[in-house]
């Protein structure tokens, strides 16, 4: 079995992120605090596996958040077609992770059961909960579902030699990560289980969250997943790209996680 190589491609950014935002109960409340926004493409000898769809021009602009590039050309940069992707991997369903509903055409997607049933149910009456999710993607999932195009899981699942899915929970009710096995050992992306590096390492909770105690718990379990906490990769610091080194040279944005990071 062949490890595989893993870029985060970063393709959106909001400036005017506060502490508080991202910190909950963040003393420095007003504090800067920017925020990127990343897709994982995570390659095999024969297969490549996506993690996450991000928004697009309409979607940022809508949400006032900046669009670096679109997610296609970050993957053609890397050499990857979209629609040669057969599998993506959808950690969440709030609008940043869970756009560009027609990119990739051939693919079959991943998604926990409670995420569906979450997205889909009594909590969506609340504005508040509401709030991080789109009824274009949310019903663009569904659309999936009845076209034979959705894998639903229950927890832990290996899909492929060397890559599990693994419920977290606490952001949303069905919040997933993704462990992968790689030439430096046992990675875990962790998309928003964990947003910024020090929500996990300080043990201090993401401000957006659906149950407190479950986000706790995920932050040890992503770390006890991987070979050690260096590799747990967050979901939204812009520390992954000063961490780890181009994919290919001059190729900004875009960072190998397959390799040991660089401080």
């Amino acid at each position: 079995m062949s490890d595989y190589e893993i870029h985060a491609i970063r393709y959106g950014h909001d400036a005017k992120r506060k502490r508080g935002e991202n910190v909950l109960r963040a003393d420095d409340h007003d504090a800067p605090m920017p925020m990127d926004f990343f897709v994982w493409a995570i390659v095999g000898g024969a297969q490549t596996f996506i993690l996450d769809t991000g928004f697009d021009a309409a979607r940022a602009k809508a949400r006032g958040r900046d669009l670096v590039r679109p997610i296609a050309q970050g993957l053609q940069e890397i050499g990857v077609a979209p629609d040669s992707v057969k599998d993506v991997i959808i950690s969440h369903m709030h609008w940043d992770h869970a756009g560009n509903h027609d990119l990739f055409a051939n693919a079959r997607y991943h998604i926990q059961d409670a995420e569906m049933k979450f997205c889909t149910g009594r909590c969506m009456c609340h504005d508040f909960m509401r709030a991080p999710f789109e009824f274009d993607d949310v019903s663009a999932m569904v659309k999936k579902v009845y076209e034979g195009r959705v894998t639903f899981h229950d927890g832990a699942d290996e899909i492929a030699p060397g890559l599990s899915l693994h419920w977290i929970g606490g952001h949303t009710e069905g919040t997933q990560v993704v462990r992968v096995r790689t030439k430096r050992g046992w990675v875990v992306l962790a998309a928003d289980a964990s947003h910024y590096y020090e929500n996990f390492e300080a043990m201090r909770p993401f401000a957006v969250v659906n149950t407190l105690a479950e986000m706790l718990e995920g932050y040890k379990t992503m770390v006890n997943l991987a070979d050690s906490p260096r590799h747990v990769i967050p979901g939204h610091d812009p520390l992954v790209l000063k961490r780890y080194p181009e994919s290919r040279k001059g190729l900004s944005g875009t960072v190998r996680l397959d390799v040991a990071p660089v401080d």
